[in-house]
């Protein structure tokens, strides 16, 4: 199972978040640091989920035509301002 962590980036209906997740690696030949973010639309249930929350994933079975993905747990809560 793949686990992932990633920022809320958007709330669309009733039980979808796009999740951003960033992942880092090191160019092969010029040994720079990469940084590339990926787009995951995810299933929730039962959280009460802001824009800019950090989450955790895990890869389910699929839900829709684009959900793969189900949201875990919220790490980390928005300050409000």
């Amino acid at each position: 199972m793949k686990k992932l962590t990633g920022k809320v980036v958007s709330l669309i209906g009733k039980n979808t978040a796009v999740v951003t997740v960033a992942r880092r690696w090191r160019h092969p030949l010029y040994s720079k640091a990469v940084r590339r973010d990926k787009k995951y639309h995810c299933h929730y249930t039962d959280l009460d989920l802001q824009v800019n929350d950090q989450v955790s994933l895990i890869n389910s079975r699929p839900i829709s035509r684009l959900k793969r993905f189900k949201i875990t747990a919220k790490l980390e809560q928005t300050k409000a301002k």
